[in-house]
């Protein structure tokens, strides 16, 4: 699944992502710090996973990645 960077807090390592249903689903410094990223903009596009129902009020994400950045990640 894709979305889009909502928020970022660089200090904090968290943020929220923003599905294509208008959706707006929270990370935390773990899911961050487990991506290999750096550094996140807001509007950027990157691939996650969500810990159950995405549309549900509680969901979490579980990963956070780019395609072709990270460990395991090839660039097509």
């Amino acid at each position: 699944m894709q979305a889009s960077v909502h928020s970022f807090d660089l200090d904090r390592r968290c943020g929220q992502v923003l599905l294509d249903t208008g959706r707006l689903v929270p990370f935390d410094a773990e899911v961050f710090d487990g991506s290999g990223l750096r550094h996140l903009r807001l509007g950027q596009r990157v691939s996650i996973d969500v810990e159950g129902d995405p549309e549900a009020a509680d969901a979490r994400l579980a990963r956070l990645w780019i395609v072709g950045i990270g460990p395991g990640e090839v660039i097509r």
